[in-house]
Formats: structure tokens, sequence, C-alpha cells
């Protein structure tokens, strides 16, 4: 009865760590359910941090690992005058968020590409704001992708990393266990402003939501 008992602890605890790094990496259909299901989870938390960004209706926008496009979507209302681009290393989001934003990629307002943050397929100095939602806990080099980031930021324009948990906030026990299962970058307040701050971005500042374990870390390209 014991080993019975272990066994099934142990085929749960597997099957919650491959979710999770679908999660992190989406692939095939299970891949594209668990996207569509990061949109509506999400939602509140990436609404409250884009509520923190300076967009204007002309807004040139960058949303590094777009997931299932929802926050492209919101970008795009958020600009209707300007135009949003979604990038994703992952084959199942890229192919969600085609689906999520179809009407405004048609409309020529919205394009999603594939590609990898430790390398933008972008011009310097492209965009005038950059959002990073719930996807720099899985980057592979966090300072080099940070710089990456500013390469292709206009001077003044805006970075944002908005993530529903960090080092020391009010689940810190659950997190603390979750976070280095699935290996993803586990950073402290202070560690995001440091991250910021040492690749160049100024006017640095994090901002949480009360009774919750959200951040919302923006810094600014110097002009």
């Amino acid at each position: 009865m014991d080993w019975l008992r272990i066994l099934r602890i142990a085929v749960v605890v597997l099957l919650a760590l491959w979710l999770m790094r679908q999660v992190g990496k989406p692939r095939g259909w299970l891949g594209k359910r668990v996207v569509r299901a990061m949109n509506a989870g999400h939602a509140t938390m990436t609404n409250w941090g884009l509520q923190q960004l300076p967009v204007s209706s002309s807004s040139t926008i960058l949303d590094v690992g777009c997931g299932g496009g929802r926050t492209v979507q919101t970008l795009a209302a958020m600009a209707p005058n300007g135009t949003v681009t979604g990038i994703d290393y992952a084959t199942g989001s890229v192919a969600v968020s085609r689906e999520t934003n179809a009407a405004e990629i048609a409309a020529g307002r919205v394009r999603i590409v594939r590609g990898s943050v430790a390398a933008l397929p972008f011009p310097d100095r492209t965009f005038d704001v950059i959002t990073a939602v719930e996807t720099h806990y899985y980057w592979p080099n966090l300072p080099d992708n940070v710089q990456e980031i500013l390469r292709v930021l206009k001077p003044g324009g805006t970075f944002a990393i908005i993530a529903e948990t960090y080092r020391g906030g009010p689940y810190r026990f659950l997190y603390g266990i979750v976070m280095p299962l699935i290996r993803a970058a586990y950073l402290t307040d202070a560690q995001h402003r440091d991250l910021l701050a040492q690749a160049g971005f100024t006017e640095v500042t994090t901002t949480h939501k009360p009774r919750k374990n959200w951040i919302c870390a923006i810094g600014r390209r110097p002009l």
C-alpha cells in the first residue's frame, strides 16, 4: 500500500512538472491548450501591469514571449494608430497568437513572428514600448537578453517586465518550491531593478499589487 501511494504521488509530481514545462515552451495540441488557458488566467494581472505603461495611440510596440497573443491584442487596442509585434520561440504559442489576433493581422496592425529574445530579428531602435509578460523566468541568459531588448528600443522608450511572482512576495513559500523545480529564474524586487539598471536602463521602478505576488518592473532607455 505504501508503494502504491508513493507511485501515485510520483505520477502526480511528474505530470505537474511536465505541465509546468509546457508553460515555458508549449508544444503540440496540449501546448496550444495551455497557451489558451494562460490567455484567460493571466488577463487580470496583464491588464494591471499594462496600466503602468505610457502607451500612446501611435506607439510602436513589441511583446516578447507573446504566448497566446492576448497581451498583443490588448496593446493593439491601446495603440489604435500604432503597430504591435509579438514574438515567441514556441511554435504552439505563435500559432495560437496568430489565431487570437487574426483580425488585427489582416488589418496590418499586428504581426506575430517566431524568434528568440537572445537574438531579436529587428533593427536597432525600432520600438517605443517593449513588454515581457510572464516570460522572463525562462529566458536563456537574463542579463544578455535584457541588453538585447535595450538594443531594439528607441531612446526614451519604455521596457516593462510584468510577472505574477517575485522572490519575497506574499506567496514566497509556494513559489520557493515551484520555481526551482521548473528551472525558472526567481528574482527579488531588488534583483529586478538591478537587472534593468545594469543593462543600461534608467528611471527604473518596481510596482506591486497589494495582497498579490505580482510585479511590474519598468525602465527607460536613455535619450
